[in-house]
Parts: structure tokens; C-alpha cells; sequence
């Protein structure tokens, strides 16, 4: 589905992967435009059933109206807690679609692209008192240096950081368009939009605390998700992807194996579907250039 907020990813492999039961009760972690959760009500019968989360307030204008939707404008973190308010306590399937919305890109006043010159924001819940403004301005050179090398795997990220330092000790650095500008001597020629996406990937990951929260979350999925329930993720950078492939393979999402006491063997929690990652093909990619870095990997639980 398209609408002006947000082109959904890889919709028909989502929803196929799903395998969605007309009674089921599923779980859309990122409701955004509504795109995915508006197909998958087209495959739910009267009883079925779909819970959605997003903590962005822009959201809340693509609602559907179906009784058998609930928006829960909260952090998907909070997966298991949310679901109880609701009375429920497992799942017939559970689709995370990760990242930033084309409608939080677009929209120049959120500060999340590198395109429009405006406060740095990039707060995906607008109640969070930490915008990206706060962290280039107070925080130490030591995390700074660690949340790029961390989440960007930036290069000479101390000389970026020095460069940050040395201009907020003269005035804070408030816009997009300052921080760029402060960047410039280490900027590549050639390279600046790849540069720049890299920084700005790593100050939104550190805003909103993107890695701990989905670490959070995919844990929650393995209990919530019943037998048999199916597991529909869709990552855009290696950070992402490697929670995920962790999560599958191990059942956790530090990826360590546990041993069956008694046999030794390794314990299984899901049965991947395919050894590598669903990609979106040419065309998708042509329509929404924002999919190319999308890998949707699916597995069910055992």
C-alpha cells in the first residue's frame, strides 16, 4: 500500500509469510501509515483480531475504523504489558517493519533528513526530553566517539567528535544545517550524502534508544508468540539484522546457543524460513527508494 505518510515494504511477502488465520490475533509493532496492519484486517474474519504500536502522535491519523483494530500509542518495548492490558497473552503472529517512516523523513521539522536545513530533533516520540540537539550539545566526547564508532562505524570518529566540541564551545549547534556545516572538513567530496546519512543514522539510533529497545522487544516476542506463530521482521541496517538473525537462530538476542542438558544438543525456539533474507526486487525498488536496505527475514515458532 501507498499513501502520501508512508510506502509500505515488501507488503505482499509480509503478509503472505504471515500466514494469517481468519481468528488469529496479530501484532504490527510499527503501525506508521497503516499500510501493512490495513492488509493484514483484509485476511482477519469477524473474531481475528490486530494490535498495533507506534509512539509517534502523527501516527494516530491513519486509524482505522474496524473493531477489530487497537492502536496502542506506546513504544513497541512494551510489547507484553500492553497486550495484557487487553487481556491477551500469546499471538498468532507478530510483523516489525523497523526504522524510520517515509512521513518522519519527509516531514522537516522531525530533523531526521539530511535534506532540509532544521532543529536537530529526531525524536521518534515527541515527549522524549532527549532530542538529537541534546546529545550533540552535552554529551562527553567519550560517548559521542562511542555512539559513532558504535552505530555508524564511522571512521576518525575522535576528529568528528573534536570538530563537535571545539564548535558548541562557541554556540550551541542547534540545526541540521549546522551540524553539516561543522562536519564539513571531515565530509568525503565525493561521499557526502553516504557521510552524512551515517552520521545522522547514529544520532537517531542514540535518541531513541533504537538497538536496547528492539533487544527489548524481540525477547518479549519469543513469549508472547504461540506454537506455530510466525515471526515477520524487516531490518535496514546490519544492527538490526543481527538482533534478528540472533532471535531465530538462538532464541536470543545475543546470539548464544543453549545446549539441551541432556542431549547436548543445540535448543531450537523457531524454524527459519529460508537461509537468507527476503529482498525487495527491482521494481519496489524503483517505486520506493527506501527499500533497497530492507531484509525481511521470517520464522516460525516451534
Amino acid at each position: 500500500m501507498s499513501n502520501p505518510y508512508h510506502t509500505s515494504v515488501l507488503l505482499q511477502a509480509c503478509i503472505d509469510n504471515l500466514r494469517i488465520r481468519p481468528n488469529g490475533v496479530y501484532v504490527d509493532l510499527t503501525f506508521g501509515g497503516g499500510g501493512h496492519s490495513r492488509e493484514i484486517l483484509k485476511h482477519l474474519g469477524p473474531e481475528g483480531r490486530l494490535f498495533a504500536f507506534d509512539q509517534d502522535s502523527d501516527a494516530l491519523g491513519n486509524v482505522p475504523e474496524d473493531k477489530r483494530f487497537t492502536l496502542i500509542p506506546q513504544n513497541f518495548r512494551y510489547l507484553k504489558k500492553y497486550l495484557r492490558v487487553y487481556g491477551v497473552t500469546s499471538v498468532d503472529g507478530i510483523l516489525g517493519d523497523f526504522g524510520v517512516s517515509s512521513h518522519q523523513f519527509d516531514e522537516a521539522s522531525r530533523g531526521f533528513s539530511i535534506r532540509f536545513d532544521a532543529e536537530l530533533d529526531m525524536r521518534m516520540n515527541r515527549e522524549n526530553p532527549v532530542s538529537a540537539k541534546t546529545v550533540i550539545n552535552t554529551y562527553e566526547p567519550t560517548q559521542l566517539v562511542r555512539m559513532f564508532k558504535s552505530y555508524a562505524d564511522l571512521h576518525h570518529a575522535s576528529r568528528l567528535v573534536q570538530l563537535i566540541a571545539d564548535a558548541r564551545t562557541k554556540k550551541p549547534i542547534e540545526t541540521t544545517g549546522d551540524l553539516k556545516d561543522v562536519l564539513k572538513p571531515v565530509t568525503p567530496k565525493f561521499e557526502e550524502h553516504k557521510f552524512l546519512a551515517k552520521v545522522f543514522q547514529a544520532l537517531r539510533i542514540e535518541v531513541n534508544q533504537e538497538i536496547d529497545v528492539l533487544k527489548e522487544c524481540l525477547t518479549q516476542c519469543v513469549e508472547v508468540l504461540k506454537s506455530g506463530g510466525m515471526l515477520v521482521m524487516i531490518s535496514y541496517h546490519s544492527l538490526e539484522d543481527r538482533l534478528v538473525k540472533n532471535i531465530i537462530k538462538t532464541g536470543n538476542v545475543e546470539g548464544i546457543e543453549e545446549k539441551d542438558l541432556i542431549y547436548g544438543t543445540g535448543k531450537k525456539l523457531f524454524k527459519s524460513l529460508g537461509s537468507k533474507p527476503i529482498l525487495p526486487d527491482e521494481e519496489e525498488i524503483k517505486q520506493n527508494t527506501r527499500a533497497r536496505s530492507a531484509k525481511l527475514r521470517v520464522a516460525e515458532k516451534l
